[in-house]
């Protein structure tokens, strides 16, 4: 069995929340995101983590305590910038494959987890996005795949055609990366963009065009896109968790 690792990006500062805290520590059934998103790497078999960190990150260090190791975002520079800073934690280790998660998705699963990756190696895969199917996708970026079902491009709703829009797969902001593939195309991510920011869809792109496979994991958990960036937010994620995990509620 391979070995691999996880970057958590933990940065979020969650200005709207209106809390002096980072968003991962926002609690779902009293408990801090960034726990649910441990949790279920760890029920995955991935031990490796490493947390990005950025406003209040003193806050994620004492909580999660040795639980995994850190790295520190001064500058958000978009989420490609984050992965960018966990880069020596990348180069000193001997996994083969790197698991991308958001340290405020907090319905991500084990199961998701372990079967993209089983996916990802078994396709010889490059870069896995993990993706869900939406009965509703609107505001989510659309997965546009191959008749192979391979990975073609993302698509935003902003510049989504009518049929695209009606495209219900899509992006979860998870990936797994083979860790070498990752660090070669990290390295070549620039900010020619209008946000000047870099982003980490753009290492899918560099990925493909070198030949490389570029694949989707569609997985059965719609609720491992979501996430939350105001108040209200975070009541839709405690109130579907009450529903879905009844015996966790105190």
């Amino acid at each position: 069995m391979s070995k691999n690792c996880a970057v958590i990006l933990a940065a979020g500062e969650g200005k709207r929340m209106k809390a002096n805290k980072p968003k991962p520590m926002m609690e779902v059934l009293d408990r801090p995101m960034i726990d649910w998103v441990l949790d279920a790497t760890e029920a995955s078999g991935v031990n490796d983590t490493i947390l990005v960190v950025g406003a209040y990150g003193e806050q994620l260090v004492d909580h999660c305590g040795d639980r995994s190791a850190i790295c520190w975002q001064k500058e958000r520079l978009g989420t490609g910038h984050a992965v960018m800073m966990a880069l020596d934690y990348l180069n000193a280790s001997d996994a083969e494959n790197v698991l991308i998660l958001n340290g405020d998705a907090p319905f991500m699963d084990a199961a998701t987890i372990a079967e993209s990756l089983a996916l990802h190696e078994a396709n010889g895969n490059a870069v896995t996005v993990i993706s869900a199917r939406l009965d509703d996708p609107f505001g989510y970026g659309r997965i546009i795949q191959g008749a192979d079902g391979s990975f073609e491009r993302i698509v935003e709703q902003k510049d989504a055609t009518e049929e695209e829009k009606a495209i219900r797969n899509v992006n979860s902001g998870a990936y797994w990366f083979r860790r070498e593939d990752l660090i070669a195309s990290l390295g070549k991510l620039t900010t020619d963009n209008a946000a000047h920011e870099y982003y980490l869809t753009d290492t899918i792109y560099i990925l493909k065009q070198e030949g490389k496979n570029a694949g989707v994991f569609v997985t059965e958990n719609a609720d491992v896109v979501l996430g939350a960036n105001d108040r209200e937010q975070l009541q839709a994620l405690n109130d579907i968790a009450a529903r879905n995990f009844p015996e966790a509620v105190k």
